[in-house]
């Protein structure tokens, strides 16, 4: 039998061939290893977005001067405490809050729409409801303290609930084609309760709060 001789150049070149192999070997697995990563991140981002894209969005306005509705800003530090999107504005900022809303439901956003106003805020959601009806955006839940005066709620709204003390204020109506549902609460027996203070009113704040946050958390059991 006749041995195969090695020399130095065999063995330099099966060395070479080894290390070229781990090398593949080893970009293969980075390769791989990165396209992972890149599915996991992207899947995690999409689950970022669908959720943040279902949460409730929460609009509330105060009335003139808004020295009297304070207490919208306490109801919507309570939401946010509660991971609920909250944002307090002047009533003359509710054609920007009807536009920023377009925007988001433009980007995805298909959470409940909330719309919180007190005194001429409290007509100015009415408002902001009938803008958004023509875009086919419903109201999923409109909250008035303290309304005078007001238009009735458009068919766009799914619920409506209406708190007026004695001396200012006025139930809430129906438009043509609403089939939603109105509460009207009369506040009348109660005579700590008046239109300056309305939205202070720590009762009331919680009923919105739990009304508020129940609509969450139905919405979130229905999209499971």
């Amino acid at each position: 039998m006749i041995a195969a001789r090695v020399g130095p150049e065999d063995s330099d070149e099966r060395k070479h061939r080894a290390v070229d192999a781990h090398g593949a070997r080893r970009s293969l697995a980075i390769r791989i290893g990165a396209r992972v990563l890149g599915t996991v991140v992207a899947m995690v981002l999409l689950w970022c977005d669908g959720a943040l894209a279902a949460d409730p969005h929460v609009v509330l306005l105060r009335g003139w001067f808004g020295v009297f509705s304070t207490g919208l800003d306490s109801i919507a530090h309570q939401l946010r405490a509660q991971g609920i999107e909250a944002e307090v504005a002047g009533h003359l900022n509710w054609s920007t809050a009807v536009a920023e809303i377009l925007r988001k439901r433009s980007a995805g956003q298909t959470g409940p729409l909330v719309l919180v106003g007190h005194s001429q805020g409290a007509n100015n959601v009415i408002d902001m409801a009938r803008s958004l009806k023509p875009h086919n955006i419903t109201v999923d839940l409109l909250v008035t303290l303290s309304p005078l005066m007001q238009n009735p709620i458009p068919a766009n709204v799914v619920k409506a609930i209406n708190y007026y003390p004695p001396g200012w204020g006025q139930p809430i109506a129906a438009d043509r084609g609403f089939h939603g549902k109105i509460v009207n609460f009369d506040l009348a027996n109660d005579l700590s309760i008046t239109h300056m203070n309305i939205a202070q009113s720590a009762r009331l704040q919680k009923e919105i709060v739990h009304e508020i946050t129940t609509l969450a958390q139905h919405d979130s059991e229905r999209r499971k």
